[in-house]
């Protein structure tokens, strides 16, 4: 079957780009300042570099993938969707595109995590605890925490996001907007987690954005993807070290298997690579939704 081609840049007469990140253009409409369109692209990342080769159907995933979700969570809190309607622009944003509603962004990653993987691991080595959060002695890497716990990270511009504490969060935020946002992840992670691990997906960790719009807290950008979560196959879960999982890690892998230096410029993917990884993101959607990507509406 012949593969798509990946879409690494979109353009938009008309509005006006405001962002492009390592996966996402934003336009901003002059007729409606209210709004924007968010475009999710199948530019995808490794080590903070974006590589020069995209992930067939990547950004249409992401995007279909965080609207199944949007709605599983519409009773439990409002988020910025407004409408999914691509009429008036080109092909290449049907399926990866969502117009939203503009929101005051809080300037914290909400994380809530299940177990204990990545970052968190590694503070867990030194310390005994993932961002001050104390946790018993001798878990093993990917062990399943004795209950979730938020571990919320600031935005960084560039590279990595840094974890922070819960404290430091509400400096930033402020205390009863932080305590609402710590309840909210773990209350909508727990959901999430307990709706897949029966399909198939443990959720290990995953990050929310969220944001105001009127005054009121609404969930925002992606949502459980996995760009923005470790999602492991239930099936080969193993405690002990790290996991198998629907993500970008088969890229990481093959970067680490060239021993890239991780300085620009980029390496380009296999065509091999970027089909496999393609696979996975869509085997993701598949579990959790019981749809393939090609009859998502």
């Amino acid at each position: 079957m012949t593969q798509p081609t990946p879409v690494l840049e979109t353009t938009v007469t008309g509005l006006k780009l405001i962002a492009r990140g390592k996966v996402r253009d934003i336009y901003e409409d002059p007729a409606r300042p209210d709004r924007l369109l968010i475009a999710a692209t199948d530019r995808i990342s490794a080590f903070d570099y974006i590589l020069a080769t995209g992930i067939p159907d990547k950004g249409r995933v992401l995007t279909q993938m965080t609207l199944f979700w949007l709605e599983f969570l519409r009773d439990v809190v409002p988020n910025h969707l407004l409408s999914t309607d691509t009429s008036g622009l080109s092909p290449e944003f049907e399926g990866r595109s969502m117009w939203v509603k503009r929101a005051g962004m809080f300037q914290v990653e909400c994380v809530a995590r299940g177990y204990i993987s990545g970052s968190g691991w590694k503070d867990y080595l030194k310390t005994g605890a993932i961002c001050g959060i104390p946790l018993p002695k001798g878990l093993r890497e990917s062990d399943a925490l004795p209950e979730p716990i938020y571990t919320p990270a600031t935005k960084a511009q560039s590279g990595h996001d840094e974890n922070i504490s819960f404290e430091t969060s509400c400096d930033i935020v402020g205390q009863e907007m932080g305590a609402r946002l710590r309840n909210l992840t773990l209350q909508i992670y727990k959901m999430a987690a307990d709706y897949a691990r029966p399909r198939g997906i443990i959720i290990a960790d995953t990050k929310f954005e969220f944001g105001l719009v009127n005054g009121e807290i609404i969930l925002a950008d992606e949502v459980l993807t996995p760009d923005s979560s470790r999602f492991w196959p239930v099936e080969t879960y193993a405690p002990g070290g790290a996991q198998p999982s629907y993500d970008k890690q088969y890229v990481r892998d093959y970067l680490e298997s060239i021993h890239w230096n991780k300085q620009p410029p980029a390496p380009a993917l296999p065509e091999d690579v970027a089909r496999k990884t393609g696979e996975k993101y869509k085997d993701a959607y598949r579990v959790l939704t019981g749809k393939s990507l090609a009859s998502a509406s």
